[in-house]
């Protein structure tokens, strides 16, 4: 947290004195001592992203490929006249171990268009569709099995 902060803060500078670096170093140390002492951040926090690091950048990477997906099959449900909104809510079990992982995996669903996340309870979802094709195979989706593989 410590290095992003300060890459941030010589990116948002501009140039590079010594009293910026100084400076720098001096705000970023508080805000650094904010984060871990006020906020509970913790260091073991960093350390499990860059331990998952390669993974999360696959996860983003995919959730992007996923939205574009599912915003032209929205787009096909709103602008063909023979295709309709049949909304459903579905029901099912993650089996994601971490409270990180089935966060991540219920905000993944409402970013992605046509569905959205109504409950999440431990690894226990409630999904709303727009329509049953779009809950075909949530449970075992690539999102899921992108998560299983982190490490916690």
């Amino acid at each position: 947290m410590f290095i992003l902060f300060y890459g941030l803060w010589l990116i948002f500078n501009g140039r590079i004195t010594v009293e910026i670096l100084l400076l720098g170093l001096l705000i970023v140390a508080l805000v650094s001592f904010f984060f871990y002492r006020l906020l509970g951040y913790r260091l073991a926090y960093d350390l499990f992203i860059l331990r998952n690091l390669p993974l999360l950048i696959l996860y983003i990477l995919n959730l992007i490929k996923e939205i574009v997906i599912a915003a032209f099959n929205v787009m096909t449900v709103v602008w063909k006249p023979g295709k309709k909104p049949e909304p459903v809510l579905i029901e099912f079990h993650s089996g994601l171990r971490g409270h990180f992982s089935n966060v991540l995996l219920a905000n993944s669903i409402t970013l992605t268009p046509g569905t959205y996340t109504v409950v999440q309870e431990g690894d226990r979802f409630v999904v709303h569709c727009l329509r049953r094709e779009f809950a075909d195979d949530v449970d075992t989706s690539s999102f899921v099995k992108l998560l299983k593989k982190i490490r916690t």
